[in-house]
């Protein structure tokens, strides 16, 4: 066997990883109808089309399967972390960086599911811990941004950039979950939004 066929999965690898990304679909779909606290993994089992038992193959619990979620959120975020670390002018990819992400976060299943999670994370501290490390992650790359801007002399220096970074992503997914949930326009909030943003940060 060569070594190209030994890397290239197998038909039961890709048969077991869609079977796999249905569960978590189905999963998903069920937080959103029902709630996180209200679905079981019996829900999860019916949605999907699978039995309880085939669950459980890829997933011990409803835990495991919220785990996956966030990992799947990860690479998610990653277009905006390559957003972040261009070699361009800072303000530029700033504003650039709030109208990508507030779209993103803007969307009605995305809302519903994050304060799902929100909810069950304030009871669950590991399930916090698990979508932390992606929050931690964005505003990282936002503060490294904010840093390379100061020192390029095109934004005005701030006494924390970490904690400056933190709030403008509270303040990009605010103004979203209130479109969402006001049904306010996402253009016109995002418009006063960036202004305000990108003043905070001018120099």
């Amino acid at each position: 066997m060569s070594e190209t066929e030994k890397a290239s999965p197998s038909v039961r690898d890709k048969a077991l990883a869609q079977r796999r990304m249905k569960i978590l679909e189905a999963a998903v779909m069920c937080f959103l109808e029902n709630g996180y606290h209200q679905t079981g993994v019996r829900d999860i089992a019916k949605k999907a089309g699978v039995s309880l038992g085939n669950l459980y193959n890829h997933f011990p619990g409803k835990h495991d399967i919220l785990a996956e979620i966030a990992a799947l959120e990860r690479l998610e975020l990653a277009p905006f972390l390559r957003l972040l670390n261009r070699n361009s002018v800072a303000p530029k990819l700033l504003e650039k960086f709030i109208t990508s992400y507030t779209k993103y976060v803007a969307d009605p299943d995305t809302v519903i599911l994050s304060l799902e999670i929100a909810g069950e994370a304030v009871r669950k501290p590991d399930i916090a811990g698990m979508f932390l490390d992606n929050r931690t992650s964005l505003a990282k790359a936002l503060s490294d941004l904010l840093d390379r801007g100061i020192a390029q002399g095109d934004l005005r220096p701030l006494p924390d950039t970490q904690e400056v970074a933190s709030l403008m992503i509270e303040m990009i997914e605010g103004c979203a979950y209130r479109c969402v949930l006001e049904g306010v326009s996402l253009r016109k909030s995002m418009k006063s939004l960036k202004d305000l943003l990108l003043a905070s940060v001018a120099k």
